[in-house]
């Protein structure tokens, strides 16, 4: 009969997650003391289950656990005592237990004992030969299972485990994934990555339901993966709502297990209701312990679980092609401080703008390029939406414009008055100072407002709050030009086109491509070009490639055209030359 004393033992010792847990080294260390000081082969440190002994660390011993019934470790656990048996096989208890059996004769154990008075296990020796003990053997078993009580305090308190849920965390993660190699070298396991919400919505979900939903969630997903999985399942809490454990098996039986998974946690409950938002993935990639790193096997199940969510599936698999290209995103987010500062990395390349009534060229488009050091050159297609989600994009804009209107200084010094035009961000708006710091740039260059133009894309405009309206009014206020960019994908609602002071309108070049062969093309165009020019834009159509093309935005009005039809983006100097030809 199970009393309510060994109920309350077992329940804090499970809490404690030390069960089935790897080998380590910490523990490791004080077992190996304990059989030195005692000259005796075995020594361990011995956990009592509800029906078994188990060894969280062991020397001496091949196997990782004995039958309860008869071991003497479970007598400590039961009496919070130190027990000490000189011979075995004298004792009428222990005379035909699994010890004896097995050649032991000799066993001393010191409880290991919780701060509340619960026996977890023992600090045990163990010898094939009768002996006693003396004092001041007893003093030192007693202070090495305060040792290892004290190890499993401080794993347990510091940083290893989530008070909410009780699980072990990332830094356990790691530790245990170490101790695993050690033992199982170059074996293949899957390591799974669970969350139950998209962690992009984390901070509006906590706004709105506030910091204890998180919580209380994960709690909830904690108890039902545990349930699901085991008790002996080893289960971390990596973040809000995000959990890892490690398995091994066939992928048949890692793809039945984590689709079984995701079926269950969809099952999860909070107040008897669905939780609001629930929205669980699971990411599995395979690995081989010893041979990638413990954190590099989270990141790549962690990057399985993204995939999943991003393909809009239940379960992600790792891929490597996926993986690799989502490196390379955030290599290029790490590289690009270092860009902003070198020599020549960075540079500006120039397109040349014509006037369809005169044929002139009347403009350029400053158009930023990077000639990464290692990756060559990359284009900004690739790069610039990434660098105008970070902190970088400010950075980013003022090389950009600082450089340009140093190109057009020195074409307006040769007597060029050509309007250069720069894309500029987003979160350049949100700057108190933009607009004040760009015409400090232009005055101090001695360049008249005209000489430069600003481009923000259609989405970007359209997301504009009071401080950007305010950048905004300001950039209008001074004399300089702002151009809508890559009208026509952004939005709908052309509302917006009644409070943004722009005076320029460039058609996407999605819609001028081929459009000489598209007549849905054709009547979008056209719609644009009547719509813009009605509401007093001058209109410019991007991505001309076609003489075909030309013709037939002029037929419409356009008033200026950009493509490669005329000229592709060139270098300062041969846009110099470029410019020159055509005014001979």
């Amino acid at each position: 009969m199970t009393t309510e004393y060994e109920k309350e033992r077992l329940k804090r010792l499970r809490g404690l997650d030390l069960l089935d847990t790897p080998t380590n080294e910490s523990f490791d260390r004080i077992t190996r003391m304990a059989s030195q000081i005692f000259d005796l082969p075995i020594a361990a440190v011995s956990l009592t289950d509800e029906d078994r002994q188990w060894f969280k660390s062991r020397v001496g011993v091949e196997h990782w656990e004995i039958p309860r019934e008869k071991a003497c470790c479970g007598e400590v656990a039961d009496t919070a005592d130190v027990v000490v048996v000189n011979d075995l096989l004298e004792s009428d208890f222990y005379k035909d237990s699994v010890l004896a059996d097995s050649g032991i004769r000799f066993y001393a154990g010191a409880p290991l004992m919780t701060r509340d008075g619960f026996s977890l296990g023992a600090m045990c020796v163990l010898g094939t030969e009768p002996r006693d003990v003396t004092e001041q053997e007893l003093s030192a078993l007693h202070d090495l299972s305060k040792m290892v009580m004290s190890q499993i305090e401080l794993q347990h308190a510091v940083g290893r485990v989530d008070s909410g849920t009780g699980l072990p965390n990332y830094l356990q993660f790691v530790e245990d994934l170490e101790d695993l190699a050690r033992d199982n070298p170059k074996q293949t396991y899957y390591a799974m990555s669970v969350e139950l919400i998209d962690l992009s919505e984390a901070s509006a979900l906590q706004r709105v339901m506030g910091p204890s939903y998180l919580e209380n969630l994960s709690i909830a997903g904690s108890e039902v993966l545990q349930e699901m999985l085991g008790a002996k399942a080893r289960i971390y809490h990596i973040g809000p709502g995000q959990f890892a454990f490690v398995d091994s098996g066939s992928k048949q039986h890692i793809a039945q297990q984590a689709n079984d998974l995701y079926e269950t946690l969809l099952a999860i409950r909070l107040n008897d209701a669905s939780p609001f938002m629930l929205r669980p993935v699971i990411g599995v990639a395979p690995f081989q312990v010893g041979v990638n790193p413990p954190g590099n096997i989270l990141r790549i199940a962690h990057s399985a679980s993204r995939d999943a969510r991003s393909e809009e599936v239940a379960v992600g698999w790792y891929n490597e092609e996926s993986d690799q290209s989502h490196q390379r995103r955030f290599g290029l987010i790490a590289n690009f401080a270092d860009a902003l500062k070198a020599p020549n990395e960075l540079y500006l390349v120039y397109q040349p703008r014509l006037d369809n009534a005169s044929g002139k060229c009347v403009g350029a488009e400053a158009l930023l390029r990077w000639q990464h050091p290692t990756l060559g050159n990359i284009g900004p297609a690739e790069f610039v939406p990434l660098i105008e989600k970070t902190p970088l994009a400010k950075e980013l804009t003022d090389w950009v414009l600082r450089n340009a209107i140093q190109q057009a200084q020195h074409w307006h010094n040769e007597g060029h008055t050509l309007q250069l035009s720069i894309n500029i961000a987003a979160a350049n708006l949100e700057e108190d100072s933009f607009c004040e710091r760009l015409l400090t740039y232009l005055n101090d260059a001695g360049l008249e407002r005209s000489a430069i133009e600003l481009e923000l894309t259609e989405s970007s405009l359209m997301n504009n709050n009071h401080k950007a309206s305010q950048q905004l009014q300001c950039i209008a206020d001074s004399g300089l030009s702002l151009a809508i960019d890559d009208f026509g994908t952004g939005y709908s609602s052309l509302s917006y086109l009644q409070t943004i002071p722009a005076r320029v309108v460039k058609i996407d070049r999605s819609f001028v491509d081929e459009i000489e062969s598209k007549p849905r093309n054709q009547a979008l165009v056209r719609a644009m070009v009547a719509m813009t020019r009605d509401l007093g834009y001058r209109v410019v159509a991007e991505g001309v490639e076609t003489e075909a093309a030309h013709e037939f935005l002029k037929s419409l009005g356009c008033d200026e055209v950009q493509g490669y039809f005329f000229a592709k983006p060139m270098s300062a100097d041969d846009f110099g030359r470029w410019h020159h030809g055509t005014l001979a």
